[in-house]
């Protein structure tokens, strides 16, 4: 599927897990220490947002090379939540089965980010692999 085919930001499923990841993070942040709200919970929180905007703002550049570099920037980010969780489980905060259904749901989000930054030898004619599952 090539960029060209990607009407809304709901057609990406990296886009949906993403969406679904920032409710998650918001529902395990929700019960943190208040002296917590701005601290490690509001770095979390845009983080995790972090990753949902630059896939938008990159599927709305119009090209392959723009979607890639935002793509590039939400891995980066996911990247940092990725720490941040761990931070979290080892100081014990918030519901520990959310937060492990969030750290899996941003395992799955940065294996996605990942395929879909490597370069394929077909980058010239399509955005991705036709047998890449990262799309309705």
């Amino acid at each position: 599927m090539g960029l060209g085919l990607i009407r809304t930001n709901n057609d990406l499923i990296v886009w949906r897990k993403s969406m679904n990841l920032v409710v998650l993070v918001y529902e395990v942040t929700r019960d943190f220490l208040k002296y917590e709200i701005y601290g490690l919970s509001s770095q979390i929180r845009r983080s995790a947002v972090s990753i949902l905007s630059n896939i938008s703002e990159g599927r709305r550049r119009g090209s392959h090379k723009e979607f890639q570099r935002f793509l590039r920037f939400a891995f980066g980010s996911a990247a940092e939540l990725e720490t941040q969780l761990e931070i979290v489980s080892r100081l014990q905060y918030g519901d520990k089965n959310k937060l492990k259904e969030a750290q899996n749901l941003l395992e799955e989000i940065l294996k996605m980010l990942n395929k879909m930054t490597q370069p394929t030898p077909s980058t010239s004619t399509s955005l991705l692999p036709s047998s890449l599952p990262l799309y309705l």
